[in-house]
């Protein structure tokens, strides 16, 4: 694809126009719904600046089955964009966003020409069958469309959804999903690479997304070491803090390589 603007990537995702409602959604439904807390509405009063809903996928609009079992239900899929104001607390938006429409959804957040996109798992809550548990909620960084790296443009070519598993909702979703773990991975690496063998399962995605935790597990614990050291007087303690450290790199080099 062509990088540059927005309008171009969500043209690139090639989702078809009967999937198309293009219609604005307001703050107060949000507002209304009764799952945001004080924190929550300060982000979306201050963060947000408009959300449209772009697509609904469903049956009737896309060759694609729904998929429904005990566990989940992918009848149809959401495409909404967020533009906003402020990325700062992009996480909190993300998640009360994904709490509070009940089924799948794919975020396109933007800012000024940068663009990230955010999914999460959604299980049926098992003790009350009207309400939804998600999971796993997983973000792209923000990639700036006038000059996304070599990796995110091999990204962003990968998600027109052509490409996709067609299967049913629930193999085209984790068709997303798989590209985003990849995407996340070449954060560290420097190389897009996927399982290509449309492995339904994602084997090798699940692997890799236990890695990235990993990193950010080391990446904290590597912090949290670093600020004890900052503070540390005696000389003993200090040597052992920065074993500690280069340690930690090591394995974080390693599994950087491994993804």
């Amino acid at each position: 694809m062509t990088p540059g603007t927005l309008e171009a990537f969500i043209e690139h995702l090639s989702i078809p126009r009967s999937c198309e409602l293009n219609k604005p959604v307001f703050k107060k439904l949000f507002l209304e719904n009764g799952v945001l807390d004080i924190a929550d509405k300060t982000a979306l009063k201050d963060d947000v600046d408009k959300i449209r809903w772009l697509y609904t996928l469903k049956p009737a609009t896309i060759n694609v089955a729904a998929y429904v079992d005990s566990e989940r239900d992918f009848s149809e899929i959401a495409v909404l964009q967020v533009e906003l104001t402020s990325a700062k607390r992009l996480k909190r938006i993300a998640t009360f966003m994904q709490r509070s429409i009940p089924y799948p959804l794919i975020l396109v957040f933007s800012q000024e020409n940068q663009v990230c996109l955010s999914i999460a798992d959604k299980r049926i809550n098992q003790a009350d069958k009207e309400k939804w548990v998600v999971e796993d909620i997983l973000y792209t960084d923000w990639i700036d469309l006038t000059a996304p790296t070599h990796a995110q443009a091999a990204f962003m070519e990968d998600c027109n959804i052509d490409s996709f598993s067609y299967a049913n909702f629930l193999s085209f979703y984790k068709s997303l999903r798989e590209r985003v773990i990849a995407n996340n991975c070449a954060t560290h690496s420097g190389r897009y690479e996927r399982d290509a063998t449309g492995n339904i399962e994602n084997i090798q995605s699940e692997g890799r997304l236990e890695q990235l935790r990993e990193l950010e597990r080391l990446t904290l614990q590597k912090i949290e070491i670093a600020n004890k050291l900052k503070k540390e007087k005696q000389m003993g303690r200090q040597v052992e803090l920065n074993t500690k450290i280069k340690q930690i790199n090591d394995v974080i080099e390693r599994i950087k390589e491994s993804i």
